[in-house]
């Protein structure tokens, strides 16, 4: 495989989609080595057909507000990969939603999704509609504007879509209300339901959980213990809420969390009713974070990111490369021993390559946070079967997932000084199981 003819091609065809190139890059460098090893994978072109979606819908999204203007946004969904199952992926509602961002996801979420075990490809979605400010009628009568163009390519064995940036069980109740009146069927093609029609215990706490079940893996197979360790959380929403609440219940002391518009740096753990505080912060939508600084009267620091905060772990639980190789130094300097990505692909290339430099604990969004759309699989595994399990059951599930995804990155990323590349572990372990059910299915 000629990795770099192979991206010169993509730019050329996708010129301008950094967030995709870029997710492209990162995948096809840490597997080159392996992908040589298999000359049937060279035949069947397998990394040619992988990096290029199976197909992709856009279509406008008019609908009504309350004023009574019509108002254009546009919608997407993109079938990135079905190999090992039905596509599954979240829908993102957010202004910055364009077709770079939502192909990065996707194909991120074709490996995450394969290092679940779970029957499950790789889709994304979304809008550049922004559900903040709006009322809850502006939101259904968007979510069913977009669901009448959308529902005729879903189906709980086509495309099983989730939330994501945007979009909570208000939005995901919204789509799958429409889905159901369309489509004339009760099945459960959503996840992230609400428990009343089919949602799944501790679902909006997954993706924080089976992070810090992954990081406290990391950590103990370097030798050390999570409890008493110090913890840097970016973001305020259920991923950090999550990410909070299981470091707390592990023994870890969070001291941050952020927003766009800056951090607060508590001392004395953001835990109890300070977690509790930080979803309804977000419920306010403002989008802020200063008002948790002024409740409990700690320090808040405008315009700047937590990686500047002396800690033991790092966890970003926001967005797309919101930790950069300036942010990276910082975490360096002071001596940080674990970094994972809650969010889908937190770093940038250049702090992940001084991580990996530097043999600091690093563990990629596709395998941190893959507890979030574990659970969902847990979800449709539930629904298909027409029961409910209990919170100790999805959770004693999700703990196992998250182990044996962490024991795919051990066996494929661990190097020969000892240190474990977990991001070529996680992108070699999710890679194979595709190209070997792409290669047994003939070239389609």
């Amino acid at each position: 495989m000629n990795i770099e003819k192979l991206i010169q091609s993509l730019e050329a065809k996708h010129p301008g989609e950094k967030e995709y190139l870029q997710a492209v890059r990162e995948v096809l460098s840490t597997i080159e080595d392996e992908y040589n090893k298999h000359p049937e994978f060279e035949k069947a072109k397998i990394a040619e057909r992988l990096v290029e979606p199976d197909r992709i819908f856009t279509f406008k999204v008019p609908w009504v507000d309350d004023r009574g203007e019509v108002q254009v946004n546009l919608g997407y969904r993109i079938q990135f990969n079905n190999a090992i199952g039905p596509y599954k992926g979240g829908m993102r509602f957010h202004p910055s939603v364009n077709l770079s961002i939502l192909k990065f996801l996707g194909f991120e979420q074709i490996f995450k999704n394969a290092l679940t075990t779970l029957p499950m490809g790789g889709a994304k979605g979304g809008s550049d509609f922004n559900p903040r400010g709006k009322s809850d009628a502006e939101v259904m009568r968007f979510c069913q504007a977009f669901m009448v163009e959308l529902w005729r390519h879903l189906g709980p064995d086509t495309d099983v879509p989730a939330g994501d940036i945007g979009v909570g069980a208000r939005e995901v109740g919204y789509m799958y209300g429409m889905y159901k009146k369309l489509a004339r069927e009760n099945t459960g093609v959503f996840t992230g339901k609400n428990l009343e029609f089919g949602g799944s215990l501790i679902r909006p706490e997954a993706t924080g959980f089976g992070g810090l079940y992954f990081v406290k893996q990391m950590l103990e197979t370097a030798g050390h213990d999570i409890k008493g360790k110090t913890v840097a959380i970016s973001g305020f929403g259920n991923v950090a809420w999550g990410a909070a609440m299981k470091a707390n219940e592990l023994g870890a002391k969070v001291v941050t969390i952020s927003g766009p518009d800056g951090y607060i740096y508590d001392e004395n753990g953001v835990s109890g009713e300070k977690v509790d505080y930080m979803l309804e912060l977000r419920a306010s939508c403002n989008d802020v974070v200063r008002p948790y600084a002024e409740k409990y009267g700690v320090p808040f620091f405008e315009g700047r990111r937590p990686w500047e905060v002396k800690v033991d772990i790092a966890l970003p639980c926001a967005t797309q490369n919101e930790l950069n190789g300036e942010d990276a130094q910082h975490l360096l300097d002071n001596g940080v021993l674990c970094v994972g990505e809650i969010s889908n692909m937190g770093c940038t290339p250049e702090a992940i390559d001084l991580f990996i430099k530097h043999r600091v604990m690093y563990g990629p969004g596709k395998a941190v946070n893959a507890g979030g759309v574990a659970t969902s699989g847990l979800e449709m595994t539930q629904n298909a079967m027409h029961l409910s399990w209990t919170a100790e059951e999805v959770d004693a599930k999700l703990h196992q997932i998250m182990s044996a995804i962490h024991a795919q990155c051990v066996k494929y990323g661990r190097e020969a000084d000892g240190y474990i590349n977990y991001m070529k572990g996680a992108n070699v372990a999710g890679f194979l199981k595709v190209a070997k059910a792409m290669l047994a299915q003939g070239v389609l």
